[in-house]
């Protein structure tokens, strides 16, 4: 088993790309921001809420240079679903997620991502294997050559996380990401949060179990929940069991929500800056998003000009 199969890492190269083509925002530590971050967060995702009508299927086409889908491949997103459950011999009706807590009855779920969104992790080799200099990184690296990165085991990390692959034991150097502390108590008071990372569990279990020390996820989901779409680990919403009008999902990479980006609040992939305010700048928005009814009115009045 490659290292890249066991963690699911967006590349710094690419969210370079989303920046640059303003899919997500930019955090700057020299001014603080307000409610203008909502302009910045949401401005290229404009999508409109499908309703429940005969109509539902005459969607508009998302723009192509801001990474979203067009019709075509919408249609073709809910006829892989179909056959996907169809095929997978989930019992109709059956959840992700268990039933919802008594603590948590009336509250928005928020799926948040582990990987370039909360955290950033390296491997490092600890017994000689083949070349021990480089090592798979990414998400596609048994088919791209690019993906092979010269072995820079984070400095000051955070975590160290012992994995054990094929008999070959090796250490994921885990930083956490500037406020990702203040961010996860603050999610933890206001939202049913969901951890959802299309890693393996072997890795983000353990790196979740030292995270999150108050316990705010009542969830984790892993690489098996996902559903494998054209080379992509996507996460469907609508297989939670929870209301989609009361659903949010926190990630960095828009693949990951192709089913269902009018759910999603975007945010920058974080690979290493410590001057980072991402997490601290969300803080306000989700705030202002947890007494919503319902999600897509409110991520619209976001995402308005």
């Amino acid at each position: 088993m490659e290292h890249g199969s066991i963690i699911t890492q967006a590349r710094r190269e690419d969210a370079l790309v989303l920046t640059k083509q303003g899919l997500v925002s930019k955090s700057s530590p020299k001014k603080p921001r307000g409610r203008n971050i909502f302009k910045a967060l949401f401005c290229c995702f404009r999508a409109q809420h499908v309703g429940q009508s005969s109509s539902s299927t005459e969607l508009a086409a998302y723009k192509e240079e801001a990474n979203t889908i067009a019709k075509s491949d919408l249609l073709q997103c809910l006829q892989y679903q179909f056959y996907q459950v169809r095929d997978s011999g989930l019992i109709p009706g059956t959840c992700l997620l268990p039933e919802v807590t008594e603590e948590d009855q009336g509250r928005i779920c928020v799926v948040i991502d582990l990987d370039e969104t909360l955290v950033h992790s390296s491997f490092k080799v600890t017994q000689r294997l083949g070349n021990p200099s480089y090592l798979y990184l990414g998400p596609f690296c048994e088919s791209d050559n690019n993906c092979v990165r010269k072995l820079k085991p984070i400095n000051n990390a955070d975590f160290i996380v012992p994995i054990e692959i094929e008999g070959t034991t090796h250490q994921v150097y885990v930083l956490k990401r500037p406020y990702v502390d203040e961010f996860l108590r603050r999610m933890g008071e206001l939202f049913e949060c969901v951890l959802f990372t299309a890693s393996l569990a072997k890795y983000a279990d353990p790196v979740t179990d030292l995270l999150d020390r108050c316990g705010v996820f009542r969830a984790r989901l892993f690489r098996e929940s996902c559903v494998f779409h054209q080379g992509c680990y996507v996460k469907d919403l609508s297989r939670l069991g929870r209301d989609l009008r009361k659903t949010l999902i926190l990630d960095n990479s828009p693949a990951s929500y192709i089913f269902h980006p009018e759910n999603a609040v975007p945010v920058q992939s974080w690979f290493d800056d410590m001057a980072d305010t991402e997490l601290l700048n969300l803080i306000p928005i989700f705030e202002e998003l947890s007494g919503a009814e319902d999600v897509y009115t409110s991520l619209g009045q976001l995402r308005a000009p």
